[in-house]
Formats: structure tokens, C-alpha cells, sequence
């Protein structure tokens, strides 16, 4: 054990962590989901402290053999090194204080032994005096927060766009297949498959750019603001000086904020980005409904669609298959909505100059982000992909819907279609029959007004 010293008192401390004081007193004293802060967290906020140390060196407020160690050992937890010594629980000190300084000591006790110190040895290179200089929980938090939330943006966008691509695929397959549309799970004026599919893409290609738009409003970062936004304790030019340098560091074109203050009371761009991704969990949800509706049966339900057989579905009905692939998208995007209302009520609750939730929000971002980047790419290869037409069902859906007479009213108006309509639920005789037969349509006519593939076709530029 070493014996180590904070502004409470003294503890002893493990002599073989490189974590110190104020990571044992959080672990006594948030013992809550045995759940630590998400790597990409701890890459974001090494890659902050080693863009502040950077910064302080230039400036002249940190000499070069602290800079350079502090530098060194931030650039080693970077590349995922010491990744065993972040154990704080993600519930903890608000604004993150505990996470934070748990950074600091980690990278602290690092940099003594690359000077050939022991560890503990603050009176050298100390956690908040070196380490954190310029900085303060409440900028540093939000900006490694950003970089991470980013980051994990990012990849589900790349991961959105090939989502996208195979339902467009799926809707250019289909698009020749006409159907019955649904209205109020009703029969409606008929459609294609393809054009459902190729709606699906829109949805998420919309979903995919207000998430994009959200996480650019996060390029404007809080680092520099240091405790309430003022900039207190830091040298002249350090804000423009550290994220230059982190914008280098992590890859990104990162701003300093417009308004320091606002950056540390308000955390609307965090919460907004949440938003986007409820919007996409409530599309993906609808989409994985209609699919386990359409795909419904084999006798009993609507057996428009054949999905793809992944695994058994009952333990006691054999031969049995379930939609298991859409009920986990339908799971998922529960969570991703349920994650966000976490994220607005933490954005509600800032006080003054400071929204202190900062940790809770981050968390739930993450953790959406981790499932929807995990969990899409094997829904798209193991559930679009493989969607198959019933084209059986289709046309025996499609021949017999009265509501085709719609088509009608331009000719002979909405009563006199209304009672075509009739007459062909009540025998059951194909709604362009009864036309031909009554002289309102040809047959080429009837051919070109019930041809629902051309009209698809022309909806999306013609035969082309």
C-alpha cells in the first residue's frame, strides 16, 4: 500500500494501481451499476488531457519533462493502455468529478514513473496541479464527452448507409410487384412492395441526416471555459492554443464554444443528438413492425413477406418460426427511446451555471450508440437481405381488393365507384371485370389503369 493525501484526509491506496486517492474514496462511495465509463470515454478524455498538457507546455505553464511525461502517458492510454485502471462507476460525482480525477491520477502516477518516480509522488507531478491544469471537470467533461459521442456517430452513420443501400436494393427487387395497400390496417389504393421498401430507405436516410446535422452541432466544444464557463486560471490564448491541438488529436474540426458560459449551463447539444437518435429508433421500430406484420402467418396472417429463418421460434410448437430478428430492432429501439428520455430529463435538470448530469447523459448516448452500431449491421445481414416476396399471396391479395374501384372515380365519380366496390366484395368478381363488363374501361384501358408496376416504375423516373 502508499499512503496518499487529498484536501478530506489520507488513505491508503494499492501500491500497484495508477489510480490514487479520489478513485478509492468514489469507489466506497458509488458502489451503484458495477458498470465503468465505456472506452471510447476514456480515449476521448485522454486524448483532452494530453491536448491541454500540449498547450500548457507552449505557453509556458508547465516545463517540458512534466509536459512530455504527461504527454507520453495520455498518448499510451490513447492506444488503449492501462484500460483496467478506470473502475469508477458510471453513477457517480455530478458533473463527473470522480471520473475525471481518476484520469488525473492515472495519468498522473504514469508520468511519475516515465520521470523515474514513484508513484504517489505529487509533490513532483500532482493530479490536479500538473495534469489538470487549466482545466476543470466542468469543460473537460463535456469536450471528452463530444469527441466520444462523435466518434461512435460516426461509424452508425457508415453502418446507416449500408441499411439504407439494402433497403433500396429491396425495393427495386420488388418493385415490379404490386400489392394492396393499408390504410387504418385496412385495405387501400394499391401500391408495390418495392415502393414500401424504397419508403423504408427514406425514412432512415432522413433519420441518417438529422443525425449527422446533430452531431456536427457538437463540434463546438466547452474546453477552455474551465469552472463556470470564465476561463479562470488559464493562461492567455490557451483556449484557441488546446483545441487546435485536440482538434489535431482526435481528428476532428472541433470550435471553441460561441458562448463559454451557455457551453457549461446548457447541454442542448447533447440532448438534441439524443433526440436524433429516438427519431431513428422510432422509424426503425415501425419499420420492424410492418415487417413482422406483412411477414405474418404462414396460414393465418398476412403472409405478404418470407423472412428469413435465423433460428428455431418456439421450444414446444415444432417447425415453428418467429420474426426474432425485427422483435430484437423492436427491443432495441425501445431502449435507444427510453435511453433518450434519461437524456432530456438530465438535460432539464442543470442549475445556474452548470448542468451537473453531464455523466448520466453521456452514458445513455453511448449505450445507444453501442447497440444500434452493434446490433443493424447483423439485422441487415440476416434479416433484409433475405426477405423474400410471397407473390402468391400478393396477387391473390391485390385481385380481390374492391378498393381498386378507387381508380374509378375520375371516370364515372365516388358513388358510382363506391358501388362497383360493393359489387365486387359481395361476389367476389375482380373490380376491373366488372368495369370491362360494364363499358366503362376497354380492356387495353383496364390494362394500363391496373398496371400498379408501370406506375411504381414512373414514380421513380420511368422504365429506366
Amino acid at each position: 500500500m502508499r499512503r496518499e493525501r487529498d484536501s478530506i484526509g489520507e488513505m491508503d491506496v494499492q501500491a500497484d494501481v495508477y489510480y490514487g486517492i479520489q478513485t478509492v474514496r468514489s469507489l466506497e462511495n458509488f458502489p451503484v451499476s458495477g458498470r465503468r465509463e465505456r472506452p471510447e470515454l476514456v480515449q476521448a478524455y485522454a486524448m483532452v488531457k494530453k491536448a491541454a498538457a500540449m498547450a500548457n507546455k507552449e505557453l509556458g505553464v508547465l516545463d517540458n519533462e512534466k509536459a512530455d511525461a504527461i504527454i507520453q502517458a495520455a498518448g499510451e492510454v490513447i492506444a488503449g493502455g492501462m484500460a483496467d485502471q478506470f473502475p469508477v462507476d458510471i453513477f457517480q460525482a455530478g458533473a463527473g468529478t470522480s471520473f475525471h480525477m481518476n484520469v488525473n491520477e492515472v495519468l498522473a502516477n504514469r508520468a511519475l514513473e516515465i520521470c523515474g518516480r514513484a508513484r504517489g509522488e505529487y509533490g513532483y507531478i500532482s493530479p490536479n496541479d500538473h495534469v489538470n491544469r487549466s482545466q476543470s471537470t466542468n469543460d473537460t467533461f463535456p469536450t471528452a464527452s463530444h469527441i466520444a459521442i462523435m466518434n461512435r456517430a460516426d461509424h452508425l452513420l457508415t453502418i446507416l448507409s449500408v441499411f439504407i443501400s439494402a433497403l433500396e436494393e429491396k425495393g427495386q427487387e420488388f418493385l415490379d410487384m404490386p400489392k394492396s395497400g393499408r390504410t387504418h390496417l385496412m385495405d387501400a389504393v394499391p401500391v408495390t412492395l418495392g415502393d414500401e421498401f424504397l419508403a423504408y430507405a427514406a425514412a432512415v436516410a432522413r433519420s441518417a441526416r438529422r443525425i449527422r446535422e446533430r452531431r456536427d452541432d457538437l463540434l463546438e466544444v466547452a474546453l477552455g471555459g474551465t469552472a463556470t464557463g470564465t476561463g479562470a486560471n488559464t493562461p492567455p490564448g490557451f483556449r484557441a492554443n488546446v483545441i487546435e491541438h485536440l482538434s489535431t488529436i482526435s481528428s476532428l474540426p472541433l470550435m471553441p464554444a460561441r458562448d463559454s458560459l451557455e457551453a457549461l449551463q446548457s447541454r442542448s447539444q447533447m440532448a438534441a443528438f439524443s433526440g436524433a437518435l429516438r427519431e431513428l429508433s422510432n422509424e426503425l421500430g415501425r419499420i420492424a413492425n410492418d415487417l413482422r406484420l406483412l411477414g405474418s402467418g404462414p396460414v393465418t396472417g398476412l403472409g405478404e413477406l418470407v423472412l428469413p429463418a435465423v433460428q428455431p421460434g418456439s421450444s414446444i410448437m415444432p417447425a415453428k418460426v418467429n420474426p426474432v430478428m425485427a422483435e430484437c430492432l423492436n427491443m432495441v429501439s425501445f431502449q435507444v427511446i427510453g435511453n433518450d428520455c434519461v437524456v432530456s430529463l438530465a438535460a432539464q435538470a442543470g442549475q445556474v451555471d452548470l448542468n451537473v448530469m453531464t455523466p448520466v447523459m453521456t452514458c445513455n448516448i453511448l449505450d445507444s450508440l453501442a447497440m444500434l452500431n452493434s446490433y443493424l449491421p447483423v439485422f441487415v445481414e440476416r434479416c433484409v437481405v433475405g426477405i423474400e416476396a410471397n407473390e402468391g399471396r400478393l396477387s391473390q391479395y391485390i385481385d380481390k381488393n374492391p378498393i381498386l374501384a378507387t381508380l374509378l372515380s375520375p371516370r364515372i365519380g365516388y358513388l358510382g365507384a363506391a358501388e362497383i366496390a360493393r359489387e365486387s366484395a359481395r361476389t367476389g368478381r375482380p373490380v376491373r371485370d366488372i368495369a370491362i363488363e360494364r363499358g366503362i374501361l376497354t380492356t387495353r384501358e383496364a390494362d394500363d389503369l391496373f398496371d400498379m408496376a408501370q406506375a411504381a416504375r414512373n414514380r421513380y423516373g420511368g422504365d429506366e
